[in-house]
């Protein structure tokens, strides 16, 4: 080859390759642009559906999430099978999909709003059509172990809402009056951004990315699936409950270990409820066991955020693109509009 052809050659290689790389860029970027569906509206429909552990003697806590839903101008349907019984399930894992699936599918429902997490949810996930969805999209409302359907949608391309569930509300809602006002604030598309109380743990930064997540125990189950979360370029949120601290170091470093963490543009920490006290005490704080586990990365880590499994349980959109500015004194989440 001569030196005229050989520079030709190279020029035309680099080109191609640095096309490529534009373009998967740029597909990269589309792909973190989720779809938003359409917020509720008074007259909407929302419905009440059962994924995961069993409501036995939880009737009077369903219908108070109807009539939460009725004073905010929305109507409430329930599904067939909320209050079945399989062992440790609300109904077997067709009749939990049945529900699940059947308001996915209904163009007249706006929103689908979960009764309860526990566990479940993992089992019905390929199960699940979301052929009529994509021509109707709507929102799906929860937190714990719905994270296993929050990462399903968010990876079908959808954003979806990370709040309180039917059992979570009290006889008196003075008690979780800021959560229930930013349950309605964020279902209605009414502007919800967050100033936290600050930490010495906190590690300083800011990062802006489409905000992702939920409980950890649920991220590190559907790991190395195809409903793993991508974290690249994004916020992740975690929150746990009654785990030891030797599991939380366990999950993080097995997720690290995947690579889970490598290009993550932040942390965020919500509640870490109930930890459990092994015989071998761990030593440190849960705060700094997480920095512990995340120390090879330089992305701000922000604690403090109120959601979780706490009566605290602030909403957030799950997929949509936020601002999180951390400093010791306090953080602010601050989500696009």
């Amino acid at each position: 080859m001569s030196k005229i052809h050989y520079f030709l050659a190279l020029i035309c290689f680099s080109f191609f390759f640095g096309t490529v790389k534009a373009q998967d860029k740029s597909i990269q970027k589309q792909q973190a642009v989720l779809i938003q569906p359409p917020y509720l509206k008074a007259g909407d429909t929302v419905a009440i559906v059962a994924t995961s552990g069993i409501l036995k003697n939880r009737d009077e806590e369903v219908e108070r999430a109807v009539k939460l839903l009725d004073s905010f101008g929305l109507h409430a349907v329930i599904g067939k099978h909320v209050f079945k019984q399989a062992n440790h399930f609300a109904g077997t894992d067709d009749e939990r999909c049945e529900d699940f699936q059947n308001a996915l599918d209904d163009p007249t429902i706006s929103a689908i709003w979960c009764a309860r997490g526990g566990y479940g949810a993992v089992r019905i996930l390929d199960k699940l059509d979301y052929t009529k969805f994509r021509k109707h999209p709507k929102w799906l409302i929860g937190y714990s172990d719905i994270t296993a359907l929050h990462s399903q949608l968010h990876n079908e391309g959808f954003q979806s809402i990370h709040a309180l569930m039917g059992v979570s509300l009290t006889e008196d809602l003075e008690d979780i009056k800021a959560t229930v006002e930013t349950f309605r604030s964020t279902i209605f598309g009414m502007p919800v951004n967050y100033t936290l109380k600050g930490s010495s743990y906190n590690r300083i930064g800011e990062a802006s990315g489409p905000l992702v997540g939920g409980n950890l125990t649920m991220l590190h189950t559907m790991l190395g699936s195809k409903t793993s979360i991508n974290t690249s370029g994004k916020i992740l949120f975690i929150e746990e409950i009654g785990e030891y601290k030797y599991h939380i170091d366990r999950m993080l470093q097995s997720m690290k270990r995947a690579g889970y963490f490598d290009n993550c543009a932040g942390v965020l920490v919500g509640d870490m409820s109930k930890l459990r006290k092994n015989t071998t005490l761990w030593g440190t704080s849960v705060e700094q066991l997480i920095l512990d586990a995340l120390s090879d990365y330089d992305f701000p880590i922000a604690f403090n955020m109120p959601a979780g499994h706490e009566k605290d349980n602030r909403a957030m959109v799950l997929g949509k693109t936020v601002t999180l500015t951390v400093k010791k004194e306090n953080t602010t989440l601050v989500f696009e509009h």
